[in-house]
């Protein structure tokens, strides 16, 4: 007897931790919309952007008052955030100035004219109330003269309240923000002109005619 009720508190408990309706998961989706800007970017890959580790986990985190960063395992984000946050920022980029902004690997024959890198330092829903988004942006141009961007950004957006549907919400919003810095490629920083032409590629090269022979 004593066995039966084990065995069912056991499959009571297992049934209770695979119940999928305990577990939220939420979506990385900016906003649609928004004042068209012009097309500064012609075509760009954008490498997978870089995250803090805290960021980049399955578990949605927050600022407690304490400071501490914390996390539960029942507040999911829907994907992985790295690669939800590439394609959200691609998206959004293109959406807002008419550019081809594809996240790596770039998937078409002709090559894009330049490259797009963003590295995080802070993606956080803080303590003060504030979904803060930080880091850095480059634009590389590898033609002879081209316009090399290393900017910096700084976005803050205000949270509704401390639950992770709006903090989803907030980073949504920060990464349209932050597609608009990125199409008007604005923000403290610089531009670095490219002085050497690109060294041609492998196939430029056995791409092009070969000289007439010398007559003998």
């Amino acid at each position: 007897m004593r066995l039966i009720l084990a065995s069912a508190a056991c499959l009571a408990l297992l049934g209770a931790c695979s119940n999928g309706e305990k577990t939220a998961r939420y979506l990385i989706d900016p906003p649609a919309g928004g004042a068209r800007v012009p097309d500064r970017l012609g075509t760009a890959e954008l490498k997978d952007v870089s995250l803090p580790e805290y960021a980049s986990g399955d578990e949605v985190s927050w600022q407690s008052p304490d400071g501490a960063v914390r996390s539960n395992t029942k507040q999911l984000w829907a994907d992985n955030p790295q690669r939800a946050f590439t394609l959200a920022l691609a998206r959004s980029i293109s959406d807002l100035s008419g550019a081809t902004v594809i996240a790596e690997p770039w998937p078409l024959a002709e090559p894009p004219r330049r490259t797009l890198e963003v590295r995080v330092e802070k993606a956080l829903a803080q303590a003060d109330g504030l979904y803060r988004l930080t880091g850095r942006y480059f634009v590389g141009d590898s033609a002879a003269g081209g316009a090399n961007q290393a900017r910096s950004f700084d976005i803050s957006v205000p949270l509704a309240d401390t639950g992770p549907a709006a903090i989803a919400r907030a980073q949504s919003q920060a990464i349209a923000r932050l597609a608009g810095q990125i199409a008007t490629l604005s923000g403290p920083g610089r531009a670095i002109r490219t002085s050497a032409a690109p060294v041609p590629r492998i196939d430029d090269i056995f791409s092009q005619p070969l000289p007439p022979l010398e007559e003998s």
